[in-house]
This record gives structure tokens, C-alpha cells and sequence, in this order.
């Protein structure tokens, strides 16, 4: 039995990473004279963005002054991305043009997730090309929370009529998106090597299935 949809994650997954997101991060934070170290960024991989920057101004500020910096924080990330993105820096994972084309030639349908916002999303796939290649684009600005809250996958079954999560396969580059699988029952729940976390951090994540890449998925036997 094969899936009947691919849920995907973007960046890390079907779209190289890029250091423009840590330092985003990075960038976003310091305006609070906060400077975070590269494991406390790659912690928070794989969430909502908008939660990743909540948790961490959390973590190092009192409760009011964490809560009045998160929306002034979050804008200046979105602002850098979204200008790091406009300049047509996107490039595919080697091989996830393929592993699309793979889905369609076994009747499965393809959904895209991610912790950004629509706008950043949007440029996403434009410039990857992608426009009119998927089922659904399920974003962060879409779901009540984001990852590993099970609500990104739920809502791609939704858009595209999938009715089981016997039938879906999750597929993603950090822990919080395999806790998100595990939340949302997949029967599938894929990892891949090309993204922010290592096997080991991966491989902690019970029933885990550990690719290197999207593009072993023609060859999996599922």
C-alpha cells in the first residue's frame, strides 16, 4: 500500500536551507540585545515561526517584555526573509522535482507545509517554480498553531479530501516536524538528511523513517 498523499515540508525538505533563516533569527533578535547561540536556533528548526521567536524571547526575558517585543521581533524576520527571498535565492533539493513528478505517476496527491506565513510562502513557490504543481500550500498563518502541533497536516488532509491519515505520508528535515507526524497519526512519517537536524537528533523520534534525501522516495518500499 502507498500513500494517497505526500505531505511535505519546504524548506529543508523539497527547498535547499539556506543560512538567511538563522540569521534572520539572528538579526531579528538582536534588536532586543539578545545574541543566541547556533543550538538555541536550531532548537526551535522546524516550529512556527511566529511561536519559535515567542519561545525564545521567553526564554531570556521577563513575561511583559516578552510578550510586548514578539510582534516588532517577528516583523523584522519576516522583513528579512522576505527580502532575502525576493532575490530569487530558491533553489529545489536536487531530486524533489522528480519525487513530485513520482507522486503523480502513482496517483498520490501532494501537499507543501510550513512554519512561515503565506507571504514568504508565496515567494517560496514562485520562485521555485512550483505554482500550480501542488495540491495544497498549508501555511503557518492557516493552522490555529504550528508545529509539532498536528494542525499543518490535518489541514492539508482536509484541502485535498483525504479522509485517513492510514493513507498519508509526512515527510520533513527537523523533530518538530516528525512529532507533528506522530500528533497527527500519519501512517508515514518520513525525515530527511538534507535539512536543519542530523540522524541522531532525528532518529529520537519513535518509528522515524530516516531518508537521505526526497529523492529516495520512487525507491522506498512502501
Amino acid at each position: 500500500m502507498r500513500p494517497e498523499l505526500f505531505v511535505f515540508d519546504m524548506i529543508g525538505t523539497t527547498i535547499e536551507p539556506s543560512d538567511a533563516i538563522p540569521g534572520a533569527f539572528r538579526s531579528a533578535l538582536s534588536r532586543t540585545g539578545l545574541h543566541l547561540s547556533g543550538d538555541e536556533i536550531s532548537a526551535v528548526r522546524g516550529k512556527s515561526k511566529r511561536e519559535a521567536i515567542a519561545d525564545l524571547l521567553a526564554s531570556h526575558l521577563e513575561e511583559d517584555e516578552a510578550a510586548r517585543l514578539q510582534e516588532p521581533v517577528y516583523a523584522a524576520f519576516q522583513s528579512s526573509l522576505e527580502e532575502h527571498y525576493r532575490s530569487g535565492a530558491v533553489r529545489p533539493i536536487e531530486g524533489a522535482a522528480e519525487a513530485f513528478e513520482w507522486c503523480r505517476s502513482v496517483g498520490a496527491k501532494i501537499a507543501l507545509t510550513t512554519g512561515f506565513d503565506s507571504n514568504v510562502a508565496d515567494l517560496l513557490i514562485e520562485s521555485s517554480g512550483w505554482a500550480g504543481k501542488v495540491d495544497a500550500l498549508i501555511c503557518n498563518d492557516d493552522v490555529a498553531a504550528g508545529r509539532p502541533a498536528p494542525y499543518l497536516i490535518q489541514e492539508a488532509m482536509r484541502s485535498t479530501g483525504m479522509d485517513s491519515v492510514s493513507k498519508v505520508a509526512s515527510i520533513g528535515d527537523t523533530v518538530s516536524d516528525l512529532q507533528a507526524g506522530v500528533n497527527a497519526g500519519v501512517h508515514w512519517n518520513c525525515a530527511v538528511l538534507t535539512g536543519a537536524h542530523d540522524r541522531s537528533r532525528l532518529s529520537g523520534v519513535d518509528g522515524a523513517i530516516i531518508l537521505q534525501s526526497v529523492a529516495e522516495l520512487p525507491e522506498y518500499r512502501w
